[in-house]
């Protein structure tokens, strides 16, 4: 069974609030009126399978798909309705699943049209960018398209950053990398948050999620069917059967 709206109501003020989201692929019913809260500062996971909503769940706070019913709250503004672009210019940012660079771009130039919104110098959000992912900086003027998956994370993730995020939206950082380089995104989301950055992490690493957040939520056909914090998540035997592997 699902868990409702007045089961996820917590006492604090929230930074982000999802109501009674539905989306809809046709007649396949995508997400199942799901609501979450993410408070400032934190960091909140999304864990399921494939298929279980998660990405939609981004895509429809970030507006890029059709939401059937529900609501989004960000920062006290209601973002509903809101084009992307003027979603990005509030502060929530969404880093996609696959990466999607700019393959034909160089590094420097992907990292320029992460700041397309704005129209204050961005030279030393380059320069930050360039101390959090010193690679890029080697491989400024190389073309997005020949970078390795983890190089290209990096730039993904550093041409969000470009935005001036204040909610930073991350969608399956980890997905098809090494081990080392799971463990160098995981450190560097973690040093975003605290530097005053708040994230929304959707991700099928269970455990890293988990290890990382502080709250997490499970999703499975398109509902919450567990929330909690994170570390009881990491003990729960139910999550541990289905997600960290016994």
């Amino acid at each position: 069974m699902a868990v409702n709206s007045e089961q996820l109501t917590m006492s604090y003020e929230f930074f982000l609030k999802v109501e009674n989201l539905n989306v809809n692929y046709g007649a396949i019913r995508a997400l199942k009126g799901i609501s979450f809260n993410v408070a400032k500062g934190e960091i909140i996971t999304l864990i399921g399978a494939n298929g279980a909503g998660k990405s939609t769940t981004l895509h429809a706070i970030s507006n890029i798909i059709r939401k059937a019913q529900g609501s989004v709250i960000f920062d006290g503004t209601d973002i509903t309705a809101m084009r992307p672009d003027k979603i990005v210019m509030s502060g929530l940012v969404q880093v996609p699943e696959g990466r999607r660079v700019f393959a034909n771009l160089s590094v420097r130039d992907n990292l320029e049209m992460g700041a397309y919104t704005r129209r204050d110098p961005i030279r030393q959000d380059m320069e930050k960018v360039f101390t959090i992912f010193p690679r890029l900086k080697e491989r400024a003027r190389q073309i997005s398209g020949t970078l390795s998956g983890g190089e290209q994370q990096m730039l993904a993730m550093g041409r969000a950053l470009m935005a001036r995020p204040r909610l930073l939206l991350l969608d399956e950082p980890s997905m098809g990398l090494a081990p080392i380089l799971v463990d160098e995104i995981f450190s560097v989301i973690k040093d975003i948050n605290e530097s005053g950055t708040t994230v929304l992490l959707v991700e099928q690493n269970a455990y890293k999620a988990l290890s990382l957040a502080s709250r997490g939520y499970i999703l499975e056909t398109g509902e919450i069917v567990k929330h909690g914090k994170a570390s009881d998540l990491l003990k729960d035997e139910a999550v541990k059967a289905a997600y960290l592997g016994g």
